[in-house]
């Protein structure tokens, strides 16, 4: 039970919690908000390059237990062929709001994902999620206090009807992406060739990079044949395998007012759909 001061406390601190431009109201009516917002809003989360910042320094740190039971989790999830990588990653770290993506421990992010890609394939309730998480919550209550975390699962579920992916199974022996070979054709681009990373529409998941689209590459290395992360992150199983490529483009071109060196380059992994072949 929460007192009338705690519940004020807590909306209070949720009221701070903004991912909007100050000088727009809360869901903008349309002739408030011109193209450059639109597409602002629309960018996934996680696409941040470029963006700018204050410098930070990076420090390695110690897993904490939740953080490796977490992936243990996912990687079973996987395994069992309930979900496919691409979909924990756009689900638990893109689909969640700038707020959360900005806000959340990394490993904070995959455990969402996991409840909710195990709510949305129907594998659990919300309901029943809720519940079990307010057991938890009890049993430990106070902190752990010196005691191990104990799962106790309540029986023991008939897994044969389960819906599964077949990836999991193709991929054994072999490797992701390399269980795809042989199934894109003949690359549309070589090495060498002079390329323009295309400027589509960015819709809910994509893995090119904002700060290279209309820019002017080369492509150097023809990297490996895989789906497309647009069609592989909804799990479908008829997603066609392409091309994956290395471009390379000039700093210099890629950043306005970059100030180091002519020769300076970066390389950056793109699928064959984002690229077009340059004049």
């Amino acid at each position: 039970m929460s007192t009338a001061e705690e519940r004020s406390t807590q909306l209070d601190l949720v009221a701070r919690l903004k991912s909007a431009y100050p000088e727009l109201p809360d869901a903008p009516p349309p002739d408030l908000l011109d193209h450059a917002r639109f597409l602002a809003y629309m960018k996934t989360n996680h696409d941040v390059g470029g963006e700018p910042d204050a410098p930070m320094k990076y420090e390695n740190k110690e897993y904490e237990y939740w953080e490796h039971m977490t992936y243990v989790i996912c990687e079973v999830l996987a395994w069992r062929g309930i979900w496919l990588s691409e979909e924990r990653r756009r689900i638990g770290n893109v689909d969640v709001g700038r707020a959360i993506y900005l806000g959340f421990p990394y490993y904070g992010r995959w455990l969402w994902a996991v409840a909710r890609v195990l709510v949305e394939k129907h594998h659990i309730s919300l309901g029943e999620l809720s519940e079990r998480m307010a057991e938890v919550q009890e049993r430990y209550a106070g902190g752990l206090a010196g005691k191990k975390l104990e799962a106790k699962p309540r029986f023991e579920g008939d897994g044969s009807r389960v819906p599964r992916n077949a990836h999991h199974i193709r991929a054994v022996g072999i490797g992701d992406p390399q269980v795809y070979a042989g199934q894109a054709g003949q690359p549309r681009f070589a090495v060498g060739d002079a390329v323009v990373v295309r400027d589509l529409p960015a819709l809910l998941y994509t893995r090119t990079p904002e700060y290279c689209r209309g820019a002017r590459g080369e492509i150097a290395d023809v990297s490996y044949e895989s789906p497309a992360a647009e069609d592989e992150t909804w799990d479908r199983e008829d997603a066609v395998p392409e091309w994956f490529y290395i471009v390379r483009f000039r700093m210099s071109e890629l950043w306005h007012g970059y100030t180091g060196t002519a020769a300076d380059t970066l390389q950056t992994e793109l699928p064959e759909r984002w690229l077009r072949a340059a004049g």
